[in-house]
């Protein structure tokens, strides 16, 4: 076949050609920027969900319906610092230049400028962020954070509610914010949702993301949905296939898209990766075959190995590896903690603090108390592949 017509896009947050399953999301979304324009609630979505699944492109997506709306948007992605606030003050920064340029607000952009200089100046530690305005002491610069982002909040929504435009700003990566962070960020949307203001906040973070939104706030249950964003279903899997090549003139043999759909479990990433790989294998050059699949399976499992697995384990010590090897003995789903003590001959006490690096290096999460499960679809086979004898680690 064609490299050059190859369709298939396996990357970070890169979007696929045919982005199939996530209709239900997207109009959610769109629902949501168009109550709030009309100055009426409108729920936001936390997308949570393992590596590899799609949330960045889901974000991606929901920025282009904001912007088909008429609103300003930007996107913001955590480090693993876990540091938001400078980040947000940024993002907020960049928006209101934006709606300068494109709206020449004047005095009240400039004035919601000088509110977000007070708020930079006051973070600890934080950078001044520079902006050719005298700060605007008050709203935001109490040195409380939920106060002081409530205040930026409401600064930016009542510049975008007097100009007949909204705000929409996605963060990736929530799961890394610090719990009192993230319950600031909850409480100053949720002052802005008071008020009616056509600003809001979509989300996206591993399995935990949801729980810790939960505790940050109890009313963040009615200010978000949190929409699980996972593997394919069957036939939505082989769409994702099937619509690429045909519109390059080619087709899946039915057995080669049932080959392909096992092998990857229908994770939207995997899809991408094993349908690049049978494309530049196959002979084609109208037909992908069984036959094609089955010789591109070892080329498509190394490269997830070396590209999308390994490089999550750069930075794991050797403790930490025997955990993640003593976790995949046990299968697919979550483990209990002791069973992989046992597994180490260990005590489950003196492990705590390699569990808990890896849930802080964002390789495993608990689902609940005394579990533990990997963020990384099928990373048990990547890791029995990788350390094929768990005793070799000692």
């Amino acid at each position: 076949m064609d490299a050059v017509r190859n369709p298939y896009s396996p990357g970070a947050g890169t979007r696929p050609p045919a982005l199939v399953g996530r209709d239900g999301e997207i109009e959610s979304m769109d629902v949501a920027l168009q109550r709030l324009r009309l100055g009426r609630d409108g729920r936001s979505q936390m997308l949570t969900g393992l590596r590899g699944v799609g949330k960045t492109v889901m974000l991606n997506e929901f920025e282009q319906v904001a912007d088909g709306r008429g609103y300003f948007h930007e996107h913001i992605e955590v480090g693993e610092d876990g540091d938001l606030a400078p980040r947000l003050g940024s993002a907020f920064r960049r928006v209101l230049l934006s709606m300068e340029a494109r709206r020449r607000i004047g005095e009240r952009v400039r004035r919601a400028l000088g509110v977000l200089k007070a708020f930079s100046i006051r973070l600890p530690g934080g950078p001044e962020l520079s902006i050719d305005v005298d700060a605007v002491y008050g709203p935001a610069d109490s040195g409380d954070l939920a106060t002081d982002l409530s205040g930026l909040f409401v600064e930016l929504g009542e510049v975008a509610r007097d100009h007949d435009t909204g705000v929409l700003i996605t963060i990736d990566e929530l799961h890394y914010v610090a719990q009192q962070t993230l319950e600031a960020l909850v409480m100053g949307l949720h002052r802005a949702a008071q008020l009616r203001l056509p600003i809001t906040i979509a989300g996206a973070g591993l399995p935990s993301l949801a729980a810790l939104t939960g505790e940050a706030k109890s009313y963040a249950e009615r200010m978000f949905t949190f929409p699980v964003i996972g593997s394919l279903p069957i036939s939505e899997a082989r769409e994702a296939l099937v619509l690429p090549a045909k519109d390059e003139g080619v087709r899946w043999e039915d057995a080669a898209l049932d080959r392909v759909v096992a092998v990857t479990r229908g994770y939207p990433y995997f899809l991408q990766e094993f349908g690049k790989q049978v494309w530049d294998v196959a002979e084609g050059p109208e037909v992908i075959t069984a036959e094609d699949v089955g010789r591109s399976i070892p080329v498509a499992t190394a490269e997830l190995d070396d590209g999308f697995f390994r490089v999550r384990t750069g930075r794991t010590s050797d403790p930490e590896r025997a955990y993640l090897r003593a976790m995949a003995e046990l299968g697919p789903g979550p483990a209990h903690s002791g069973d992989v003590a046992a597994l180490l001959r260990k005590k489950t006490t003196s492990l705590g603090p390699t569990r808990e690096g890896l849930i802080r290096k964002a390789l495993c999460y608990s689902p609940r108390w005394g579990e533990i499960d990997f963020t990384v679809p099928m990373f048990d086979e990547f890791m029995k592949r990788w350390i094929p004898d768990l005793r070799a680690l000692g």
